[in-house]
């Protein structure tokens, strides 16, 4: 199974051994969006919504997320996280909601999981505290837009 790293030789799974490499500043952005009805939109714009503020309880659980990624990705490294955020953009040419994620760390290895668990975690909250007023919302386009730090250096993601 050449070219995978979290394979040995005879194609088992395994956790990428980062003992040797040196820590770095590493950081990863990532984005995605939930889209919804116009009348669910203006709920969460107005704060009208039974369960909560929103989009307060979505960063919130963004950030938990993103300080448990090694938790819910089975091969994902424990990485000290130095910060994570979460910026939540209410859009009405969705309609819906945008999210960018960003995630920060000196370590061994890059914080990619990371920002996009956190993006992924905080539309996941959004769709669970408004799914009353309307289940036909999607979730879509949850990618890294960008990373800095570690042995491949940096990258960004072409222009859509």
């Amino acid at each position: 199974m050449s070219g995978l790293s979290h394979t040995d030789e005879h194609g088992r799974v395994k956790m990428v051994d980062v003992g040797a490499k040196s820590e770095t500043a590493r950081t990863a952005v990532a984005a995605g969006e939930i889209r919804m009805s116009r009348a669910t939109l203006d709920a969460i714009r107005a704060g009208a919504n039974e369960k909560g503020e929103v989009l307060a309880t979505a960063r919130i659980a963004g950030i938990n997320a993103a300080k448990r990624t090694s938790e819910l990705i089975p091969l994902c490294h424990n990485i000290p996280l130095s910060s994570v955020g979460v910026e939540l953009e209410l859009d009405d040419s969705l309609p819906g909601v945008r999210a960018t994620s960003t995630a920060s760390a000196t370590a061994r290895t890059g914080v990619e999981m990371e920002a996009l668990v956190c993006v992924t975690v905080a539309l996941l909250t959004i769709y669970d505290m408004t799914k009353a007023m309307g289940k036909e919302m999607v979730i879509s386009d949850v990618r890294l837009l960008r990373k800095s730090g570690g042995k491949s250096g940096d990258w960004e993601r072409a222009a859509d």
